[in-house]
């Protein structure tokens, strides 16, 4: 059964499960209603028979009924939420299928002109590499999956990611269980992890001093104390009514500072509540690949004894203890003998203390998991695509085979081979269309796959990591007064720099100068790789410019010609956007112009 199946039938059963859980939940709203009707109606019947008693546990039992069918329906409806989210991570991957945009962000935000590859090759934005691999909810995981896509990473990184996207690919159900839990941040659009670090490094949620601390430790003893030799002392009845007096008063005194150190501690629970469920399965999964051992490790307290979600339970039963002052009676009883809202709001700060740097690292480890189920979802969703061999060398390198644009369908792209052997810069010729520049991106958006772990969309790929500079969509800017040519120069400068400071630098050149004439353009082109060729440059240019493919001759070795070209059968031209060695001889801008009417005499 191939991923899409699975889709297809989970959101069958899901469906299923919805329409059996929304008459769960009719029904119980109508014995709600039922409740209120019947029990109206029996401590009416109750009233009249004038039976105190009777009245009294029909009250109660109304009361205990109704807050019973309140609390299955609050069960219902979280459930309800749950498989809707479930729902809607399988629905987004059909949709994707059907050219739907995927509901994840596509990295539209990350987009910047001045990036040396991410504009030119589509790492952001509609249609994007971003948007076709994306599965992050969180803005963190969505912050670290760009970062990925805007540089490589070393071999043995990119070879661990790998083999975690892998376990991750086979596993479906826990990849989609784990998305459904973060659905939610989709609608937030908020940085929980800024905002927990914040809370953190608020210096302002302080309480009490080392005096009041040691005092509340003491309170119970001193109070039971009190009370017991109160039998024998009477003296000791009249201090105890005291101190608890005194106790009561200072809370009052306090209420306030403890209103506000609880308020933030409620949306701190909240927001650690909504993140509990992915801390729990990543706990609960058993890894196999490295980093995802590394990962479930780091899910655990400083002192490795205790899982994060051992931790959260902590915070949530101090949150509910704190909680028991809104009772009037009871909190007052609790406070006259344990000064019991102090010693909470203690506990509270001593637990951020100690533990507030472990649930900032449970938030990283999510967002990292979350990345690499972005890349488990590609490779699962493309089978045939394939985890390349990426090597550490002392130059770039790249060997490829039957390797397609990732953005095109499959249907519709033209698989090419390509061997970098003999040479160091490979100079690609040929007609207009004829597919250069698609050339270019292919091997460039590949690249950028690759070195972040994911799979490769060909049969293989052998590369050894590289930086990577793209020169080809020039754009002018008016706001900067910036013309076509002087943004080409611009571009071409940042190249050069970068292949001179940088040896491991791999350049891909789409036509060269297009802002100036002809014979400046050629000239132009031609110092320019020369010079590359000149600084130990490695990469690929691709040009119009026939002229160019001499270089080769003049640099044997070093540079190698290949082409893309056209056949022409009944003036019609025909592509088969193959790569080919050698340089091109057919071009198409007579044919093409003749087509629209105008007849070049040569």
């Amino acid at each position: 059964m191939n991923s899409f199946d699975i889709y297809r039938r989970n959101i069958t059963d899901t469906n299923k499960a919805l329409a059996s859980l929304r008459k769960s939940i009719n029904s119980n709203s109508f014995l709600r209603l039922g409740v209120i009707i019947g029990g109206g109606a029996a401590l009416f019947m109750g009233v009249q028979s004038e039976k105190v008693w009777l009245v009294l546990v029909l009250f109660f039992a109304v009361i205990l009924l109704f807050s019973g069918l309140v609390w299955r329906q609050s069960k219902l409806e979280a459930k309800k939420a749950v498989l809707l989210d479930f729902l809607a991570v399988n629905q987004n991957e059909i949709d994707i299928v059907d050219g739907k945009p995927n509901r994840y962000p596509n990295g539209e935000s990350f987009r910047d002109g001045g990036h040396p590859y991410s504009e030119d090759l589509d790492v952001f934005g509609v249609s994007s590499l971003f948007a076709l691999v994306n599965r992050s909810a969180t803005v963190q995981a969505n912050r670290l999956l760009a970062t990925w896509l805007m540089a490589p990473a070393d071999a043995t990184t990119i070879a661990m990611r790998q083999q975690a996207v892998k376990e991750l690919a086979d596993d479906a159900g826990w990849c989609q269980q784990f998305q459904a839990k973060l659905w939610f941040n989709l609608e937030k659009h908020e940085d929980f992890r800024q905002q927990f670090a914040r809370y953190l490094n608020d210096r302002n949620l302080t309480f009490g001093n080392t005096l009041l601390r040691m005092y509340v430790k003491v309170v119970p003893w001193l109070m039971g104390g009190l009370v017991g030799l109160a039998f024998f002392v009477p003296t000791c009845s009249s201090i105890a009514i005291f101190l608890a007096m005194i106790h009561v008063l200072a809370a009052v005194r306090y209420g306030g500072e403890v209103g506000r150190i609880a308020g933030k501690m409620d949306k701190t629970g909240q927001l650690l509540g909504a993140f509990a469920e992915s801390f729990k399965l990543v706990e609960s999964r058993k890894w196999e690949s490295q980093l995802g051992m590394k990962l479930f490790l780091s899910l655990r307290s400083e002192n490795g004894t205790k899982p994060i979600s051992t931790v959260f339970k902590e915070l949530a039963t101090l949150i509910d203890r704190l909680d028991y002052r809104l009772n009037m009676l009871v909190g007052a009883v609790l406070n006259m003998v344990a000064l019991w809202d102090f010693r909470q709001v203690f506990a509270i700060l001593d637990w951020r203390a100690k533990y507030g740097v472990d649930i900032l690292k449970a938030f990283d480890v999510v967002a990292e998991i979350e990345a690499l189920g972005s890349l488990a979802a590609l490779s699962r969703n493309h089978p045939q695509w394939a985890f390349p061999e990426v090597i550490s060398a002392t130059a770039p390198f790249v060997e490829a085979s039957v390797l397609s644009h990732p953005l095109i369908p499959a249907d519709k792209s033209v698989p090419n081979d390509y061997q970098m052997e003999n040479h160091r810069v490979a100079l690609i010729t040929g007609s207009n269309m004829a597919g250069k520049s698609t050339f270019l991106r292919t091997v460039g958006s590949n690249a950028v796959l690759a070195f972040c772990g994911a799979p490769v969309h060909g049969e293989h790929m052998r590369v050894a990591t590289f930086h990577l500079v793209t020169y080809m969509r020039i754009k002018d800017s008016l706001n900067e007064s910036t013309s076509t040519f002087k943004a080409e120069l611009d571009r071409i400068h940042m190249i050069l720099q970068t292949v001179k400071s940088q040896p491991n630098t791999f350049f891909l050149i789409d036509e060269m100068l297009r802002g100036t004439n002809s014979m400046d353009k050629y000239l132009g082109s031609k110092a320019i790789i020369k010079q590359l060729v000149a600084d130990g440059g490695v990469g690929m240019v691709a040009t119009h410019d026939l002229q160019l493919a001499k270089l080769a001759d003049e640099h044997p070795g070093i540079i190698a010609n290949f082409h893309f070209d056209i056949q022409v059968r009944d003036d019609e031209m025909v592509f088969d956007y193959k790569l080919k060695p050698g340089e091109c001889t057919i071009f198409n801008a007579s044919l093409l112009l003749k087509n629209i009417g105008i007849h070049v005499n040569g």
